[in-house]
């Protein structure tokens, strides 16, 4: 009776053995398709026919405007897709900065090699007129330097957005920012670190 409940023990787990390494080389086998597929497979471009950039510069009017993407995570600041920066009490319900108290295209605290301090300020400052042609050039390169980051963009605002956030660009030995006061940059080159070395 006790080597017949052994061997229907055995038995089973050779069998929960066998199905579990069917399972696994299974798995390894679909990944190792899907990765073969998406190295095949061509990467996302971004399509600068349908680009849009900024058309109007001029004073928004608040009455015109419907409503207005903004920056979103701003503990205390957030930039709208004009490029005004407001304090967060300073946003209407539609998403825009009241143009009455805020500053547009705001580039304090911004470096000539396009990093700034602080993020809204570096949105901000990307959404210039002039930058557009710095921003284009950034937009050739970067389907092949970053294909699927930049895919997704469709104007200025999102371009702006995205090369604001801070990245792998902007740290330094994997654990400490290369300029911790001018660490958000929109432009094309890296943050130069406080030692002097890039």
């Amino acid at each position: 009776m006790i080597k017949l409940t052994i061997l229907r023990r055995r038995w089973f787990l050779g069998i929960l053995f066998t199905c579990s390494f069917v399972y696994f080389i299974t798995s390894i086998y679909k990944q190792s398709t899907e990765l073969r597929n998406n190295a095949i497979a061509p990467r996302p471009k971004v399509r600068l026919e349908t680009f849009r950039w900024q058309s109007s510069y001029e004073k928004s009017n608040a009455t015109k405007i419907t409503t207005c993407r903004n920056s979103v995570q701003g503990k205390n600041l957030i930039t709208d897709d004009h490029g005004y920066v407001c304090e967060r009490h300073e946003v209407f319900v539609n998403g825009c900065c009241d143009t009455q108290a805020s500053k547009r295209f705001v580039c304090d605290g911004c470096l000539d090699n396009g990093c700034c301090a602080i993020y809204e300020h570096c949105v901000s400052c990307c959404l210039q007129p002039e930058k557009q042609q710095l921003l284009r050039k950034i937009l050739s390169r970067a389907s092949d330097t970053f294909p699927n980051l930049f895919a997704s963009v469709t104007d200025q605002f999102e371009l702006c957005l995205t090369k604001c956030r801070t990245s792998s660009e902007s740290v330094q030995h994997e654990n400490s920012y290369r300029n911790p006061t001018a660490k958000y940059c929109y432009g094309s080159s890296f943050p130069i670190a406080r030692d002097g070395l890039t």
